[in-house]
């Protein structure tokens, strides 16, 4: 049977694949710095009652399957993810003492609904890595 969460007035399972960017693309997310940039991103989750069912980073895009509950918008989370992470990596990590115009992510995300197909997109992030070096073999 199906999970469903509540709240007061609301039986919900809303379920959502993210992918979002560096800026530029650039290839920054390895080593230690992976490693914190997924402790902040677990954090802020936390802090929104958001679970994280599934997350990867690779060294140029992040990959996350969410659980949020219906009381927050789909762009709020990401709003609250990238630019509170932002700050983070920049003062934590960076070093940065600014506290102004730190950004870190692209201005755009991608998101799709998870639905029924759970198991098969937690898969899929799950092995991302794999899938990435198996197309670029087939191209070099």
């Amino acid at each position: 049977m199906h999970d469903w969460e509540s709240l007061s007035h609301v039986r919900w399972d809303c379920k959502y694949h993210l992918v979002f960017v560096p800026k530029y693309r650039q290839k920054k997310l390895y080593g230690k710095f992976r490693r914190r940039v997924g402790e902040i991103l677990r954090d802020l989750c936390k802090q929104k009652n958001i679970e994280l069912l599934e997350g990867h980073l690779m060294p140029d895009h992040v990959h996350m399957c969410l659980k949020i509950p219906p009381k927050n918008s789909v762009a709020y989370t990401i709003g609250f993810l990238k630019g509170k992470s932002a700050v983070r990596i920049h003062r934590w990590i960076l070093g940065s003492k600014k506290s102004t115009g730190l950004s870190f992510w692209a201005r755009g995300y991608c998101v799709s609904t998870v639905g029924l197909d759970e198991a098969t997109v937690r898969a899929y992030i799950r092995h991302q890595e794999k899938n990435e070096q198996r197309q670029l073999e087939l191209f070099d």
